[in-house]
């Protein structure tokens, strides 16, 4: 019987430490669209060295989301759960799609600006790790590896899709029908979860301001002690407006993606309490999850268990990419036989 199931891929950087961000904005859903999907999700450790980072803390990062994957509730027997450098297909079609791509495309990336902009800021220096520019056609490689019918994606990864499309459809009229087309989606609610100490700037595993992210490996009391001291306004009213109150329309979102309540649901349930109350109900939820979360963490980050895992996922995910890249090769011209 032939296989219906959409596949789906995505992944997230080894930089920083996941925060609450990162599980509502991405693994929340992947955990949603593995019970009736095909699902390839990796650890981007790739991708996490375009700047400058500690081989110990690399490792340590990878190691640490492969098994927050799992305790966040992605099961290995339904996706295939790796890390990127495992399956060296990746780089091999990272850099056909670069071959493809034109130093105009890539520099308008407007994630490509920001981040050298940062870079400069940070290192002191005028020199742009070449890294950054590239990254979009190593994440081409990466999506189009599996064939995909669907990619989850934060908003701020819109334009790099985008580029994977055109990619794609540059190689099929070039060399002939290779990859297939997949659409990609931006979870609706919770999609991009703000910084508790400035709510214009999305909740970032790698800011320098401790305060500003719920990490998923938080100290329980400095996950509490995060939420009741996050930014909200004076009028002292639960209510969800993300122009004119972004604080505290943001520690809504949170409340109901970790209760599975309605924002109006939440906004009744605190129509005639404020703030102090909401967020001390908030804090104890937010604690509450991480306490369980770190306990599975903790048994899934046992060097036999995790390491048996990611070999399985690398070895299945190389079965789908070896297939593609093989036929991206021969249609190229990069295959000496056939």
């Amino acid at each position: 019987m032939e296989n219906t199931k959409k596949v789906v891929v995505s992944g997230i950087t080894a930089t920083g430490k996941l925060t609450i961000g990162n599980y509502i904005g991405a693994i929340k859903s992947f955990i949603e669209l593995q019970e009736n999907n095909e699902l390839y999700i990796f650890v981007a450790n790739m991708h996490a060295i375009v700047n400058p980072i500690d081989s110990a803390e690399l490792k340590r990062n990878t190691l640490d989301i492969a098994a927050l994957y799992l305790a966040c509730g992605l099961d290995n027997n339904k996706a295939s759960i790796f890390i990127q450098s495992d399956v060296h297909e990746h780089a091999e079609l990272g850099h056909m799609m670069l071959c493809l791509s034109t130093m105009g495309e890539l520099n308008r990336m407007t994630q490509f600006k920001d981040k050298s902009q940062k870079s400069i800021t940070k290192n002191g220096t005028e020199s742009i790790p070449t890294g950054l520019f590239t990254y979009p056609t190593l994440m081409a490689g990466d999506i189009l590896l599996y064939q995909p019918d669907l990619v989850p994606v934060g908003r701020d990864q819109k334009q790099h899709i985008e580029l994977t499309q055109e990619l794609a459809k540059r190689f099929n009229n070039r060399f002939g029908k290779t990859f297939k087309e997949f659409n990609h989606f931006i979870p609706k609610n919770g999609a991009k979860i703000m910084s508790l100490v400035d709510p214009s700037k999305k909740m970032s595993k790698s800011d320098e301001n401790q305060m500003s992210s719920i990490y998923l490996l938080d100290d329980l009391q400095k996950a509490h002690k995060k939420i009741m001291s996050a930014i909200t306004d004076n009028e002292n009213k639960v209510l969800y407006d993300i122009e004119n109150k972004p604080g505290v329309s943001n520690l809504i979102t949170i409340y109901a993606n970790l209760t599975n309540k309605s924002i109006n649901e939440i906004i009744e349930l605190y129509s005639n309490k404020g703030y102090k109350e909401f967020k001390t109900d908030l804090a104890d939820i937010v604690v509450k999850f991480l306490e369980k979360l770190q306990n599975k963490f903790n048994e899934f980050r046992k060097e036999e268990t995790i390491n048996k895992i990611l070999n399985d996922g690398a070895i299945h995910a190389s079965e789908r990419a070896s297939k593609t890249l093989q036929l991206a090769k021969e249609r190229m011209g990069l295959n000496r036989h056939g």
